[in-house]
């Protein structure tokens, strides 16, 4: 008689993240768009941004009705200067609470229980799981003790993990999961992933690399089939990350290593239809994805830097198009460049809710008063005559040929 393999019981809010193909928790590449494009391709599940637990404390969640999200907004703190007066509260995060229900995982930086638990209760009705960054090696993470720091002290981890199960997990009725990096030997590896599967998580994920080896160097998998196995006898779903470059890659490894799913990282940052599988049609070019990135940017109304830095991430870098659109200033510009005029208007009117429009101008008035102490000392600055054509250009008639931005 086949036995029934043992599995922590999955909440009624929660998602099991067997058989699951995801995208990886990534700053700047995990934002809202980004996660909304994977899902249009067919990622199963999407990992929010690293967020601070200190960051969301303190803010606000409100429903925007014009992107249909819920922003949790709060003012950015000034230190000892006094607040602007037209100061404006800063998103921390946003989700689409339609598109990426059921879908979405919070990742959570922190290292305090208490404070922990603080954070996640305000976002836990929203999302399908609760996961602890464990793994990131960045110093701004590290510093503070989260992230990759917290291998170093398992208990402690475990702790942070048992509180949430306890106070978010099983109040909420989602799930509460961690991701972990491999430590410097396979014993101490097998140690770790045994007591964090006695906290009561329902998912663990490894990145497939030691806290100190970079994205560059070649992913580990020997242990892969280890922390599976100890993952599988405590019922706990585990899933692989690091080299994993598209959808039926990420299903063959998860067989061959006997774990239950994969996450997706670098891969989706350069090309998110990488979650397309090859009888699906494999990748689509470059121009189609950015369209339809680009179209998700201006419906969520996504801060300008990231989408901009986005752009560079899915655009071919010896592409003219790419070059222009890095020296593009606004939403407005980026679809001349591109040419979708059906969502000019759009991206004009985002522009001007994000206040783009309202800085650029300022820039220009800068340099025209700047220009003005130069020709009363009898000269004409070339700064102000590339800041008078492009002034000039945001006046110009859509079809009309724009003067090229000058470089950020």
């Amino acid at each position: 008689m086949t036995s029934i393999p043992k599995r922590v019981p999955i909440p009624k809010n929660g998602v099991d993240y067997r058989g699951k193909v995801v995208l990886a928790p990534m700053v700047r590449s995990g934002e809202l768009p980004s996660r909304l494009l994977a899902l249009k391709y067919g990622a199963d599940l999407v990992w929010g941004p690293e967020t601070v637990d200190k960051s969301m404390i303190g803010t606000n969640k409100k429903f925007n009705p014009l992107t249909s999200t819920i922003d949790f907004t709060r003012f950015p703190s000034n230190g000892s200067r006094p607040a602007p007066i037209d100061q404006k509260e800063s998103v921390i995060y946003k989700l689409h609470p339609t598109k990426e229900h059921g879908r979405l995982i919070f990742q959570l930086g922190t290292s305090s229980p208490t404070i922990a638990v603080e954070a996640a209760k305000l976002v836990a009705g929203d999302v399908a799981g609760i996961d602890v960054n464990a793994g990131c090696p960045k110093p701004f993470s590290t510093i503070g003790g989260m992230g990759a720091a917290l291998l170093q002290t398992p208990e402690l981890l475990a702790s942070i993990l048992e509180a949430l199960v306890k106070e978010v997990g099983e109040v909420y009725e989602i799930g509460i999961s961690v991701k972990i990096r491999l430590l410097e030997t396979p014993e101490k590896t097998e140690a770790l992933v045994k007591r964090l599967c006695q906290t009561g998580i329902t998912g663990l994920t490894v990145h497939c690399r030691t806290t100190p080896m970079r994205p560059r160097e070649r992913a580990i998998r020997d242990q892969l089939r280890m922390i599976g196995c100890i993952c599988r006898e405590a019922g706990v779903a585990c899933l692989m990350n690091g080299d994993v470059v598209n959808k039926d890659q990420a299903l063959r490894l998860a067989e061959e290593y006997g774990v239950d799913g994969a996450m997706i990282a670098t891969a989706a940052e350069a090309n998110s239809s990488c979650f397309r599988t090859e009888a699906e049609g494999g990748l689509l070019p470059w121009k189609e994805v950015v369209t339809e990135y680009m179209k998700l940017a201006v419906e969520v109304d996504n801060r300008w830097g990231n989408t901009k830095f986005l752009l560079s991430q899915l655009m071919p870098g010896k592409a003219d198009a790419t070059k222009r659109c890095q020296q593009a200033k606004n939403y407005r510009q980026v679809c001349e460049i591109l040419e979708l005029d059906d969502l000019y208007d759009k991206a004009r009117d985002l522009d001007v809710r994000l206040g783009i429009e309202q800085r650029i101008g300022q820039g220009v008035e800068k340099a025209k008063k700047n220009s003005r102490s130069a020709k009363a000392a009898g000269g004409r600055s070339n700064e102000y005559q590339e800041n008078e054509e492009h002034y000039h250009s945001f006046r110009s008639q859509r079809g009309v040929t724009v003067v090229p931005a000058m470089a950020v």
